[in-house]
């Protein structure tokens, strides 16, 4: 790894093909490391990279490459399991990812001799994210350009679907409401599901199109963010008619 002034990053990580998706691991690992996971056309790289706010050891940054993962087609998301642990023995790495042939892959790893990887087949169009349960990691929902909204469990077995108005752009799993999904579309719809019930319980409009991402705050609950059109927003859902906060981009 090594300074690069002229791109305006602090540090670059050579790589031997495109990079289509990149995704640090939300979750603790059992070590002062943090796990990145980065997908090009045919393979999937597991790093870790360790900076020094966690070690004080270190100067500015330093990463190692732990595996790489023959994928065979191309990558267009990833999504951390929160089993993924190095302090365990042996140690666990296991993330899904979404591939350009609308299937799902989930990798298991022990960065040794155990490597398995098993596919979900049921999308008929292309999967734009995924996440993890955030507690147990026993499911993963996945949102696709079929107008669905999928939960699976780890064998590959769909649990539930959500038939949507328009492709699915963004899905979130809140560690603090496991019982709940947040999904948004492209039509500029945000919509929260209970799990349990299997019904819609909230709904954000955006009021314009398209809507590209959306993300729900991890240290405040309450808090939800989108990307649509031209604009950043963002609500607070505690009061009774969401507020809605605008920023032009």
């Amino acid at each position: 790894m090594k300074q690069d002034s002229l791109r305006n990053a602090a540090y670059t990580v050579d790589c031997e093909d495109y990079v289509h998706v990149i995704k640090f691991n939300p979750f603790d690992s059992g070590d002062a490391c943090s796990l990145i996971a980065y997908g090009g056309n045919n393979y999937v790289v597991v790093g870790m990279c360790r900076f020094q706010e966690e070690d004080a050891e270190v100067e500015g940054i330093q990463y190692k490459t732990l595996r790489t993962f023959h994928h065979g087609i191309r990558v267009d998301a990833i999504a951390w399991s929160p089993e993924s642990r190095l302090d365990a023995l042996p140690p666990q790495i296991r993330f899904c990812t979404a591939a350009s042939d609308k299937k799902l892959r989930l990798f298991t790893s022990d960065l040794h001799d155990r490597n398995e990887y098993k596919t979900f087949d049921g999308h008929s169009d292309y999967v734009n994210d995924l996440v993890f349960a955030p507690r147990e990691g026993q499911e993963i929902a996945s949102v696709s350009d079929d107008h669905t909204c999928r939960v699976w469990d780890l064998e590959g077995n769909e649990k539930a679907c959500f038939v949507l108005r328009s492709p699915g752009m963004s899905v979130c799993w809140h560690p603090e409401e496991a019982f709940k999904l947040m999904v948004a579309e492209k039509n500029g719809t945000i919509q929260f599901y209970d799990l349990i019930t299997q019904q819609a319980i909230l709904s954000l409009d955006c009021e314009q199109t398209p809507l590209m991402s959306a993300d729900w705050c991890l240290k405040n609950t309450l808090k939800i963010g989108a990307v649509a059109g031209s604009d950043w927003l963002i609500w607070d859902i505690s009061h009774s008619s969401p507020f809605l906060l605008v920023l032009q981009l």
